[in-house]
């Protein structure tokens, strides 16, 4: 292999320059020109991309989001969307691709390979740690610690206050950010989608914690369990109490990465680049007992929600 694309797709995840640089650095000791896309899948329609080299990953490493960028095309699932991407291929020819994101991402490389014959190895990047195949994706743990330190925040003006805190998280429809948030910072309540739950029983025990000496409450919301303003109305009608809302949002997905991610995301990069280069393709790199893991890139649309219910039973044992 001469000539190696490499993109991020997809919602940004802390870590992703970290691959990035292990892709790059790890392609150039194999003596191959490493191509850039810019803006991810959008940006392989528009023919938007840059020749790196190891000088322009350095000191990159520590930086959030991606120097690639990225934007969503989800008219690459349509036949139209995927001419100007073979335009692109066809002029760049490229003899494989580093597909850097989640689920859609790797949609967007599969279709690579059965449509334009392009060998394709993922890597996955998603602060939702959604993906089948790994014990972690690239930008979980960073959004994790992001979000424990700003529940840790809020408690400190609960306790002040004596208020609730409905406090929503991301994770889209998967829970185990939720989950791990609320382990992580005693938080009285977490609401998933892996696990139906009632208002009235989630108000009964509130104030039962009131009637045992709390002084206030935390509950995290996963973003897929139902709207976080739903539950700060009907808990403070209910109670009539003083309840705020904090939605985290994106913050969750910036700032530097932490070290774990940092060489997460190179084990990964670097791997997936080997692998391309032995004439595998077709897979996803990740990580099982903190052993190198592959799986077939294709149908990482779903997961198995065993993590996520062996934390919501943690956590009723803890509250």
């Amino acid at each position: 292999m001469k000539r190696i694309g490499v993109l991020t797709g997809g919602g940004d995840a802390a870590g992703m320059n970290a691959a990035l640089r292990a892709v790059v650095r790890t392609s150039w000791r194999h003596g191959a020109e490493v191509v850039g896309i810019n803006k991810g899948w959008l940006g392989l329609a528009e023919g938007t991309y840059q020749t790196m080299s190891p000088g322009s990953v350095s000191g990159i490493l520590q930086k959030g989001g991606t120097i690639l960028r990225t934007f969503r095309y989800p008219q690459f699932a349509t036949d139209a969307g995927a001419v100007p991407v073979g335009r692109t291929l066809k002029k760049l020819k490229l003899d494989g691709m580093v597909v850097i994101g989640g689920d859609g991402s790797f949609r967007g490389g599969t279709k690579l390979e059965k449509e334009f014959g392009i060998p394709c190895i993922g890597v996955p990047a998603t602060i939702d740690n959604d993906i089948p195949g790994t014990d972690y994706s690239i930008g979980f743990d960073t959004a994790l610690n992001i979000a424990i330190d700003a529940v840790d925040k809020v408690r400190d003006t609960a306790t002040s206050h004596g208020r609730i805190f409905v406090i929503e998280v991301m994770g889209r429809e998967y829970g185990l950010l939720a989950a791990q948030t609320a382990i992580a910072t005693g938080a009285e309540e977490v609401l998933l989608p892996e696990i139906p739950w009632k208002i009235d029983e989630v108000c009964s025990r509130i104030a039962d914690g009131y009637s045992r000496g709390k002084h206030h409450a935390l509950i995290i919301v996963a973003e897929g369990a139902g709207k976080a303003s739903y539950v700060s109305f009907e808990i403070k009608a209910r109670l009539n109490r003083d309840v705020r809302m904090v939605v985290l949002g994106h913050v969750q997905r910036g700032g530097s990465p932490s070290g774990f991610d940092r060489i997460l995301a190179s084990r990964l990069g670097h791997h997936a680049t080997e692998l391309l280069f032995a004439g595998e393709h077709g897979i996803m790199v990740g990580v099982v007992a903190n052993k190198i893991h592959t799986s077939p890139l294709e149908k990482k649309n779903k997961v198995a929600a065993k993590a996520v219910l062996k934390d919501a039973r943690l956590m009723e044992l803890l509250v």
